[in-house]
């Protein structure tokens, strides 16, 4: 049974300088035309599948918020007429903390949004320039205290540490400023440099000045340390909330669990296939006014993959893999299926294994993505 969705949408009025999602600048793009395909999209899938009622929808980008309120209403009343989700649904929305007028949280509200997901990254407004962002700080403390006032209760925000110039002062009171919001939720990324960025063009040239490994460790241990004393609970890598408002959405992917995906470029797990759509808005479309899917790859998971990634997916949960729903869904002891690569780990003091789950250790999380690699055969 699949019980989520994501929706992405491709537009940015401004392009930041780490972002390597599939996105264009808004101008002189057709808006409309893509909110159209999208809508029949979402018609022909759900037209052929025997859905449930879904728990989640994600809608992504790109910047979502960047559509105007008109579009913005398209948008959710198509959401609402071809998607089936209930009251209970978690409903997020993707926002650009400058782009909020009350008339778009309205909009958002009255389609059945109840979570908010707002990318900050900084509360230092020199910081924010530097990577490319539009807004300023003032911007965020404006969009969520309306955002309240108008109802939405469900509100996180997402940071990046590492950034180019950061020093760990400078993230302690980035994190002071976040926490003094008093949000259930938070998620906090270190930098990663992808390429066709700016930065990576920067990087390149040698004009880029990264804090380095040990600066990073240590934002991300003053990280973990900061959500802890103020009762967020780690419950993945990157991700921190208050207890019940964990996000929906995200622990489908990290459970392995199998999600639609609408909109170009985006991605979707369904009946043991990983399919993916064409990227540029005219490839996207185009299909769409044929009557067709505008899929660029669809392909099976072998049960091997299965096993690897609900390894490497589950390990970035703080709860870790459970064994017994290993052996459930594949009939396999991973302890046997792994035990080389588990051994190793252990021994390494990377991964534990306890009540009945294996799990990363505090020095794991800071090594994660070693921890990850070894189960990709």
């Amino acid at each position: 049974m699949i019980k989520a969705a994501y929706v992405h949408i491709p537009f940015c009025h401004h392009i930041c300088h780490y972002c390597d999602f599939n996105k264009v600048l808004m101008e002189r793009q057709p808006v409309d035309g893509y909110l159209s395909s999208l809508a029949q999209e979402m018609h022909m899938i759900m037209e052929t599948s025997s859905m449930d009622s879904l728990e989640s929808i994600f809608v992504g980008g790109g910047t979502p918020t960047a559509l105007d309120e008109g579009q913005l209403d398209y948008l959710v009343t198509s959401i609402g007429e071809k998607l089936t989700f209930g009251p209970d649904a978690e409903y997020t929305f993707e926002a650009n903390p400058g782009d909020l007028s009350p008339g778009k949280l309205r909009i958002l509200k009255a389609g059945g949004v109840n979570r908010l997901s707002f990318g900050v990254q900084s509360f230092n407004d020199e910081l924010l320039k530097s990577i490319g962002r539009s807004h300023r700080a003032e911007d965020v403390f404006t969009s969520i205290r309306t955002a309240q006032d108008i109802g939405f209760e469900n509100i996180s925000v997402d940071l990046i540490y590492s950034l180019p110039g950061q020093t760990l002062d400078d993230f302690r009171e980035t994190l002071k400023t976040a926490l003094d919001l008093q949000l259930p939720h938070y998620s906090g990324y270190s930098l990663i440099i992808e390429p066709k960025t700016v930065f990576y063009n920067l990087m390149n040239k040698g004009k880029l000045t990264l804090p380095g490994e040990d600066a990073e460790a240590r934002m991300y241990e003053l990280l973990m340390e900061e959500m802890e004393r103020h009762g967020l609970h780690q419950y993945e890598i990157s991700n921190f909330a208050r207890p019940g408002y964990e996000s929906t959405h995200n622990l489908t992917y990290w459970n392995n669990e199998e999600y639609y995906g609408f909109g170009a470029g985006a991605h979707s797990y369904v009946e043991g296939r990983r399919r993916s759509n064409y990227g540029p808005l005219k490839k996207y479309m185009e299909p769409l006014a044929r009557g067709e899917l505008p899929l660029n790859d669809n392909h099976p998971v072998t049960r091997n993959e299965q096993m690897e990634e609900e390894m490497f997916l589950g390990l970035r949960k703080t709860a870790g893999v459970s064994i017994r729903h290993f052996q459930e869904k594949f009939e396999e002891d991973l302890l046997e299926l792994f035990r080389e690569e588990i051994n190793g780990l252990i021994a390494r003091k990377l991964i534990e294994q306890e009540d009945g789950h294996l799990r990363l250790t505090r020095k794991g999380r800071l090594l994660g993505n070693e921890v990850f690699q070894a189960f990709l055969k």
